[in-house]
């Protein structure tokens, strides 16, 4: 790498820590409600009780979709991802890794603290970008198996979605077909996501600003991250 390419890189990540900490600083006031459920489906959920096979995938579908911190992590994952057999390959074991913990979690009545799940899912993205980025091997000398991170940042993933549903006191009759009904439409929720964010990758990746802003939008995608771990972090030290 020339020290020109150094230095620049060198100027964003002070640059990312200056933004970071601005934006810690304005998400310690917060209360940290990024577990709500709209009272709509909130009502739903409290409330249902047999088969519930297409609402609940809608739900599970609009949790997706909606989830920015989740969508964060995904678009971290394929950003440097040009062939469709590598993006499948990633993206199935973050499916895996989610489904397991969610399916786990609400079945089993395993819990954990939102809060807590939440900055780790947070961190996540982090990891992402600065796997991006090449900062481990340029810090540490050596390269993460970006594969089993992905696997094992879906655990958590999968555990954020659980702790969701365990807000509410479900039903035991139609539980367990609701739940799958659930990951199912998370699945078609990320897929929906995956693919417009794969076309907003690849017309990008057409124009000259995709190799001039890379960089740039990956150390975003970090700050990004941190502001998420501190805002769930200050809920965290709020309610306890």
């Amino acid at each position: 790498m020339s020290t020109k390419n150094k230095k620049g890189r060198s100027y964003l990540f002070r640059f990312a820590g200056s933004l970071l900490l601005t934006v810690l600083a304005a998400g310690l006031p917060l209360s940290a409600q990024a577990h709500g459920v709209a009272e709509s489906d909130a009502a739903f959920i409290e409330g249902a009780s047999g088969l519930h096979l297409v609402p609940f995938i809608y739900l599970g579908a609009k949790h997706m979709v909606t989830g920015y911190d989740h969508l964060l992590f995904l678009f971290g994952v394929v950003f440097f991802l040009f062939r469709m057999r590598d993006v499948s390959l990633y993206v199935t074991l973050f499916a895996v890794g989610h489904s397991v913990t969610l399916l786990y979690g609400v079945l089993s009545g395993t819990e954990v603290n939102p809060y807590i799940v939440d900055a780790i899912i947070g961190l996540s993205v982090v990891y992402k970008a600065l796997d991006n980025l090449g900062a481990f091997r340029t810090w540490f000398g050596f390269q993460p198996d970006t594969r089993a991170a992905v696997l094992i940042f879906g655990f958590f993933h999968g555990f954020g979605l659980a702790t969701k549903l365990q807000d509410f006191t479900l039903s035991e009759a139609g539980l367990v077909p609701n739940i799958l009904a659930f990951n199912v439409g998370v699945e078609l929720g990320q897929l929906l996501a995956l693919t417009f964010i794969l076309l907003a990758m690849t017309a990008w990746r057409q124009t000259p600003s995709f190799s001039r802003r890379a960089v740039l939008a990956n150390v975003g995608l970090m700050v990004a991250g941190f502001g998420l771990m501190g805002y769930q972090l200050s809920g965290y030290w709020l309610a306890v």
